[in-house]
């Protein structure tokens, strides 16, 4: 069953200097447990899609497309309708905790209120809850107790994700949350979601840089640049067999690939080349990839491509 669809989003920014192109025409879907890691160069959009759908972008956004959460579309929405379904149903652990937790109320005391405010139920309980869920992603006691100026950025991201969990949404959106994480950290907080997905029947999204994440975690990849999907399809056959020429470079640019960095620089989302939007930067580029945007075609059951080129 379909969880979540996204049809035709758009999102730009009205700026002095011209319109940021954050997304142009992006189709996605999830079903429910699925996990799909979306994966690119800073700049590319992830974070962007996972903000825009529990609608949580900056004033004077520019939105078109659909959103659709089972039979709801989330951008037509009233505010108040939304509230109710951003952190119950949909829940997104974002990439800066400073600006998404409370600086006045204590670590412990947030997510107690927020379990209490989802489920219903007495104080304590909802304490020992929060407790649980910040030791789960490896935080002490103590943590708890601290209000967040006083944890570290790393350890306000951890209990930003004890919070995502703890409410045990539908659909939990983690924008990079292995992020300037130690080797046992990381790991713990790869198999924390593992298995909060598993045992929970939760549907995620992993918005990430860590392909070593993406590959433990994710069913289905979604490899994003320059605002649009160039590479959708089953993560293991991605990982195995990429066949757009960016995910190619970005694979093989991985320390453990053989650190080759891809020549040149993602495009301004404010002056996009035309045609292709890599070919500038793609060493398999042809006179019609200059001219002529190519669509995202299903080159196999399941697995898309958006290349000139590209074929089964």
């Amino acid at each position: 069953m379909t969880l979540l669809s996204i049809r035709n989003l758009q999102v730009r920014f009205p700026l002095p200097e011209g319109t940021v192109h954050a997304l142009d025409g992006v189709d996605l879907s999830l079903g429910e447990k699925e996990r799909l890691a979306l994966i690119g160069e800073t700049g590319s959009g992830k974070t962007v899609l996972g903000r825009a759908i529990v609608r949580l972008l900056p004033p004077g956004a520019h939105v078109r497309g659909e959103i659709w959460y089972e039979k709801t579309d989330l951008l037509t929405l009233p505010p108040g309708e939304m509230r109710k379904i951003r952190g119950r149903e949909i829940a997104i652990v974002l990439q800066n905790p400073a600006n998404s937790l409370n600086p006045v109320l204590k670590v412990g005391n947030q997510i107690k209120e927020a379990v209490q405010a989802r489920w219903r139920i007495a104080r304590r309980p909802a304490y020992r809850e929060a407790l649980n869920f910040l030791q789960k992603v490896g935080l002490p006691e103590r943590a708890a107790a601290s209000y967040p100026h006083q944890l570290s950025g790393g350890m306000r991201q951890r209990a930003l994700l004890a919070l995502g969990l703890a409410l045990h949404p539908r659909l939990l959106i983690a924008d990079e949350p292995t992020k300037g994480l130690d080797s046992p950290l990381r790991a713990q907080i790869v198999r924390l979601l593992q298995e909060a997905t598993k045992e929970a029947g939760q549907a995620l999204i992993l918005i990430t840089h860590d392909l070593a994440a993406a590959r433990e975690l994710a069913d289905t990849l979604a490899v994003m640049y320059a605002g649009q999907i160039v590479e959708y399809g089953r993560a293991k056959d991605i990982f195995a067999h990429a066949r757009h020429p960016y995910t190619r470079g970005l694979l093989a640019s991985h320390p453990s690939l053989g650190l080759k960095p891809i020549p040149g620089f993602a495009p301004s989302l404010t002056h996009l080349p035309p045609g292709c939007r890599f070919h500038p930067r793609c060493t398999a580029v042809r006179e019609v990839c200059r001219r002529e945007v190519p669509p995202l075609s299903e080159i196999k059951p399941g697995h898309k491509v958006r290349c000139h080129y590209c074929s089964s």
